[in-house]
């Protein structure tokens, strides 16, 4: 019998696309997925460190599937944790047979269709083929199994943000090949793809002389061709150009997920960061001048080193006036490797915990006012599952859904009118259904 795989992925969307090239490898080597851990011979934790709570989240992910797997299974640790704390974890963490980052398994490989024997040290090789040394992203994927898929179109980031480790672990940009992309968005047979990188609009900049100018412009015209929705997330405000709007616009998601982070100007330079909230705010109208339906997110920290009541008033400030669909708040983490770690004027934990909160209470009846706008509107809603539908208003697992009758088919479209909204959800009821 085959042997199995359970691959448990923890993080944001760029980790579930590098689990699901592993997934695809190990497909096309012969063993078998499973989605019961008790009875694979192999189980992999792709892990996410980017902050102190997702590094315990991943630890203790580890330590509960070594204790649930059969006897005899190979636990192997892969990820942002493993690429970024790889030593610590091997002296550290006995119950791990592998520890390795995605730079270091790839050159060698993943697993051998007819071997499980995973030893300390990487010894597994994907195909005879070379491989480029960033991560997997030109690996093989499955189709999809939802309507939607992320697609990874470059690894790594050239900037210098105060309280990001990521460049030091996963490397300067390194983007993918237009064809390779496109040749991904095939194979997917998904009628949603969503960009994703950690530095999505500057796609390209890295390779100028072969991606040409313009790179994230041509690539999201040319997926736009492919599939009906084509949504981006990720985009730094500074490289939001007009053609890129554009091309969002006419790719028919007018979804703009904005990396914003803080919007007072001296706070911003603190944390290393492009723009203020005067710019932001003139970009969002623009963009809403251009097409009334857009819809907004973005998220920010809370209690980077430095933040005073002015800056936490101005975010205030901001939110109110921006009115964005959709936001995420999140409180500073020290991290090592990173800028900020050493700055003065610490933000107290109790003032941070009050300001998030507030700013939380605040974003919650805005968002909710934003869905009850939609009632009694029409919208395309491509259907997740059954009984679980999006429009262009809501990105996949991050924002709310549309509650659609369970008897449309998965995967189709159907057009649809809101009648209810219960908090970031909606009710849709009546459908024109199409393919």
């Amino acid at each position: 019998m085959a042997s199995r795989f359970y691959i448990e992925t923890l993080g944001c969307p760029k980790n579930e696309v590098d689990s699901e090239k592993l997934i695809g490898t190990l497909l096309a080597q012969g063993l078998v997925a499973t989605d019961d851990e008790s009875q694979a011979d192999v189980v992999v934790v792709n892990t996410c460190a980017f902050i102190e709570d997702a590094r315990k989240e991943s630890i203790d992910t580890i330590l509960a599937l070594s204790e649930r797997r059969k006897q005899g299974a190979r636990l192997v640790v892969t990820g942002c944790m493993a690429e970024r704390y790889g030593d610590e974890l091997r002296a550290n963490l006995p119950e791990a047979d592998q520890i390795a980052g995605f730079g270091v398994a790839i050159e060698t490989g993943v697993v051998s269709a007819t071997t499980v024997t995973l030893g300390k040290k990487p010894s597994l090789a994907v195909t005879a083929q070379a491989v480029p040394s960033f991560d997997l992203l030109n690996l093989p994927r499955p189709a999809s199994r939802t309507p939607w898929a992320y697609v990874k179109i470059a690894e790594g980031c050239d900037r210098s943000c105060g309280f990001c480790a990521i460049p030091s672990f996963r490397g300067p940009q390194r983007s993918r090949d237009v064809d390779s992309i496109l040749r991904e968005v095939d194979e997917l047979q998904a009628k949603e793809i969503v960009l994703v990188a950690q530095d999505l609009a500057s796609y390209g900049k890295d390779r100028p002389d072969e991606l040409g100018a313009g790179s994230i412009v041509n690539l999201v015209r040319q997926v736009s061709a492919k599939v009906p929705r084509t949504r981006l997330l990720y985009l730094y405000p500074s490289d939001l150009s007009d053609e890129l709007i554009d091309a969002i616009l006419d790719s028919g998601v007018p979804y703009f997920d904005l990396s914003l982070q803080h919007v007072a100007k001296a706070h911003l330079r603190r944390m290393r960061r492009w723009g203020d909230g005067e710019r932001f705010l003139q970009r969002i109208a623009d963009i809403r001048g251009r097409a009334a339906q857009a819809t907004f997110r973005s998220n920010f920290i809370v209690g980077y080193p430095g933040e005073t009541e002015d800056d936490h008033d101005q975010l205030l400030s901001f939110v109110r006036e921006a009115s964005l669909d959709w936001c995420g708040f999140f409180e500073y983490s020290p991290e090592e490797g990173t800028y900020a770690l050493g700055l003065p004027d610490q933000v107290p934990a109790g003032l941070v915990h009050d300001r998030i909160a507030e700013l939380r209470e605040l974003q919650d009846a805005i968002t909710a006012a934003k869905r009850d706008e939609l009632i009694d509107h029409t919208l395309e809603v491509l259907v997740d599952e059954p009984g679980v539908g999006r429009s262009h208003h809501e990105a996949p697992q991050i924002d709310g859904i549309i509650r659609v009758p369970s008897n449309l088919p998965t995967g189709s479209f159907a057009t649809l009118k809101i009648v209810d909204a219960h908090g970031p959800d909606l009710v849709a009821q009546g459908a024109d259904v199409g393919g």
